[in-house]
C-alpha cells in the first residue's frame, strides 16, 4: 500500500496545476496564430452588385455625396484585399453598402418630394378652374 504524504499531494497538484497552465497557454497561443481571415469577397460583391443597382437607377442623380464616397470605400476594400487587410476590406464593404443604401433612400425621398410637389401643383391648378368655372373667385 502506498501511503502519500502532504508534500507529495502538494507536488502533485503543482505540477497538475503546472501543466493545466501551459495547455491553456499552448491553446491561447494556437488560437492567436490561426489563419489569417479570409477575404470579405461576399461583402465586396454585395456591395458592388448594390452599386451596380444603384447607377441603373440614376440614384447619383439625387444623392452624388454618397455614392461618389460609396465608390471610394469600395475602390479602398479592394486596395486592403491586397494589402491582406482584411479586417479593414471588410469593414469598408460594409460601409460602401451602407453609403448605397443611405444614397438610394436619399434619391427616393427626393422623387417622392418632386411627385408631391407636382401634385401639389396640380391640385392648384384644378382648384383656379373649377373656381373660374363657378364664377367665384379665389
Amino acid at each position: 500500500m502506498i501511503f502519500l504524504t502532504k508534500p507529495m499531494i502538494a507536488k502533485g497538484l503543482r505540477m497538475s496545476l503546472l501543466h493545466l497552465v501551459m495547455l491553456c497557454t499552448s491553446i491561447f497561443l494556437l488560437a492567436a496564430c490561426a489563419s489569417k481571415p479570409l477575404p470579405p469577397t461576399q461583402e465586396i460583391s454585395a456591395a458592388e452588385q448594390s452599386l451596380t443597382d444603384a447607377e441603373q437607377a440614376r440614384v447619383a442623380e439625387y444623392a452624388l455625396p454618397e455614392m461618389q464616397r460609396a465608390r471610394e470605400q469600395l475602390s479602398e476594400a479592394r486596395a486592403a484585399v491586397l494589402t491582406e487587410d482584411m479586417v479593414k476590406a471588410k469593414r469598408l464593404a460594409q460601409q460602401a453598402s451602407i453609403n448605397i443604401k443611405l444614397a438610394a433612400a436619399k434619391a427616393e425621398l427626393a422623387k417622392a418630394e418632386e411627385i408631391n410637389t407636382d401634385m401639389t401643383k396640380n391640385i392648384d391648378v384644378l382648384k383656379e378652374e373649377m373656381q373660374r368655372k363657378s364664377g367665384d373667385t379665389p
